[in-house]
């Protein structure tokens, strides 16, 4: 079946009409109008934020934060009601989606928040209260060139950004890309028999190829490769495809140097920019949540404070091993050197590689878990994001490096979390079968393996059954394997129920925010123009006013509480101005004392400023 047109659809047509007759009474129910039935290109999506952002002007403000190489916007809407506090003053929630460029259910889920919000602001009072003291920031589409082409006539999976790429290091870009070979409308996997291959088909499940296992004496008998020829006839299939740089491998945090596709250094992406630079001017975000392939809330960081480990598509990683040593192949045929390294390089769009026999520096490395203190609340949201989503199984997911929500915790330091936004059903991945070869090590159950027998199970058109085609240069060869895009977003029919059980978790994020209050305050006159003030300052929030990283990261501002007296007229106690690094949530306090000379009646202010949990301020009179 082609591609284009069965990617995102049952093939059981009983289960579009039971999954849309529920969206539409969901759409009644809610007041919810936009179409959550389908995945929106980027026309789509600008028209419909547009639309919805237009109907609520007095609580929503719809911006450009930076534009792509293919002149689109990346557009930030901004959620609040803009009288009283400052905006720019108020603890804030950023959601971030489709930083990897094939992952655009998150583009959906950040738009039906959207539309949530604003549509239920009059109706909610839940939704009303953050709107009015809170901020929302959402950027549905951080990468749209990339996103762009789920909707092209040959669906690629690309998950890079369009920026020009010498993938192979010969001094040329996007010179060897996949070709559709079977004309199936998507680019999958061609295996082909090779005595000297790494790799068979899986007795268990003959759609499914495995790696040899050496050590119980398997022989391989097939070499994987993206579906292509190869164009530039330097020995490789496909190891120059046009584009890119993966954006969500491109902040500054554990960024993977000389890896592909990560750029040529951090942040070095005008998409990764548009978002940094964004981010710098807005510290009053206080909770970030990106939907992408990494997760740390399905499956919530471990008591070490260690994320899950990635869950990868074994037919996807044999393809793309068929490339590895390209680059190097690439920079000796373009001159020893030449494509690959110094500035020449790095303007014609070579990949960056690392000097042979030369070593990433040793000493401090990167922090990756998260610490003990701030584990306790992700583990906790955790908890409640299965609740609430019904999400307890991952789908296919990569450990993250150099992601964005890596930098939002350990240097930007706010809680931050990432979610694919779904889940498939049917056993996890973990021990399957006892080996066949004696000696050999315990197979597990594959991700391939679970993802097909989901697909199965729900009747999801996802997989190219594989077909023989005469190959031009590897001759006799078999096409198939999963779907691009098939295996990241789930069909389109479930947009709508995962778009309102993600919107009820953004607004009870919303509810976690430090909140600081001047709980009360006391004044005693010891005559003769000397005064005794005695202030308690409570953290009414539930989070912190500093995760124990913001701190560490010194990324978080300590919070102040200052008394608007003359310094000279303090005679003891607290100073002026003070500050305190964090002070926990459900009412912890912080008191302060200062004995003062005044004059009676006179009016002195006290406020605390806190850069994630708001402000405060009242007026003691000296009586």
């Amino acid at each position: 079946m082609h591609c284009v047109t069965k990617l995102y659809r049952f093939r059981r047509l009983g289960i579009i009409s039971i999954a849309a007759l529920c969206a539409l009474v969901f759409f009644v129910s809610t007041g919810i109008t936009q179409e959550f039935t389908k995945y929106h290109t980027y026309d789509e999506m600008t028209g419909a934020l547009r639309s919805i952002v237009n109907d609520h002007r007095n609580i929503a403000r719809m911006e450009s934060i930076g534009k792509t190489l293919g002149e689109r916007d990346i557009w930030m809407v901004e959620v609040a009601n803009r009288s009283g506090v400052p905006v720019e003053e108020r603890p804030a929630l950023f959601i971030g989606a489709n930083f990897e460029g094939d992952h655009l259910i998150g583009s959906e889920i950040a738009l039906y928040v959207v539309d949530y919000l604003l549509r239920n602001y009059n109706s909610n009072p839940e939704v009303k209260e953050k709107i009015d003291n809170y901020a929302f920031y959402i950027a549905p589409r951080v990468n749209p060139d990339a996103a762009e082409m789920m909707f092209a006539d040959i669906k690629t999976g690309r998950k890079t950004n369009t920026k020009p790429y010498d993938g192979d290091n010969d001094g040329r870009m996007d010179e060897d890309g996949p070709e559709d070979l079977n004309k199936d409308g998507c680019i999958t996997v061609m295996r082909v028999i090779d005595t000297d291959g790494d790799y068979l088909i899986d007795p268990d499940e003959p759609r499914l190829m495995r790696r040899t296992d050496a050590r119980g004496g398997e022989v391989g008998m097939y070499s994987i490769y993206w579906e292509g020829i190869d164009n530039d006839k330097d020995g490789f299939i496909n190891e120059d495809p046009p584009g890119g740089v993966d954006v969500n491998r491109n902040f500054q945090h554990e960024y993977p140097y000389y890896q592909p596709d990560a750029g040529w250094h951090m942040v070095s992406e005008l998409e990764s920019r548009a978002v940094m630079d964004w981010m710098l001017a807005h510290r009053n975000v206080a909770i970030i949540l990106t939907f992408g392939e990494s997760d740390n809330l399905i499956v919530a960081p471990d008591n070490r404070g260690q994320i899950s480990s990635g869950k990868e598509v074994d037919l996807f990683a044999f393809a793309d091993a068929s490339n590895e040593g390209a680059g190097r192949v690439g920079m000796f045929a373009a001159g020893g050197g030449r494509g690959a390294r110094g500035f020449e390089g790095m303007q014609r769009g070579a990949q960056p590689t690392q000097p042979t026999g030369q070593q990433r520096p040793a000493g401090r490395q990167p922090a990756t878990t998260v610490i003990t203190s701030d584990n306790n609340y992700f583990t906790e949201i955790g908890t409640k994001y299965v609740e609430l989503t019904g999400i307890t199984q991952q789908p296919m997911v990569r450990i993250p490096e150099g992601a964005f929500f890596q930098y939002g915790y350990f240097q930007f330091g706010v809680p931050s979390f990432s979610t694919p936004g779904w889940g498939i059903t049917g056993a996890p991945a973990g021990p399957a079968r006892r080996p066949s070869t004696p000696g050999a090590q315990p197979t597990q159950v594959s991700v391939d393996r679970q993802l097909l027998r989901w697909m199965d199970s729900e009747g999801i058109d996802g997989f190219v059954n594989w077909t023989k085609y005469n190959h031009p240069d590897l001759g006799e060869v078999e096409i198939g394997g999963f779907k691009p895009y098939a295996v990241i977003n789930p069909p389109a029919v479930r947009i709508a129920s995962l778009g309102a059980s993600h919107a009820e978790f953004a607004v009870y994020l919303s509810s976690l925010y430090p909140k600081v209050k001047i709980a009360s305050t006391e004044v005693t006159n010891h005559g003769g123009g000397i005064f005794r003030i005695k202030a308690v300052v409570e953290n009414v929030g539930v989070f912190p006013t500093a995760f124990a990283q913001g701190v560490t990261a010194r990324s978080v501002k300590p919070t102040m509480v200052q008394l608007g007296v003359d310094p000279e007229a303090i005679i003891s106690g607290n100073s002026k101005t003070n500050f305190f690094q964090a002070l926990a949530g459900s009412g912890n306090r912080q008191k302060y004392e200062w004995l003062i000379q005044g004059n009676p009646g006179a009016r002195i202010e006290l406020k605390v400023v806190s850069q994630k949990g708001g402000s405060d301020k009242t007026t003691i009179v000296l009586r």
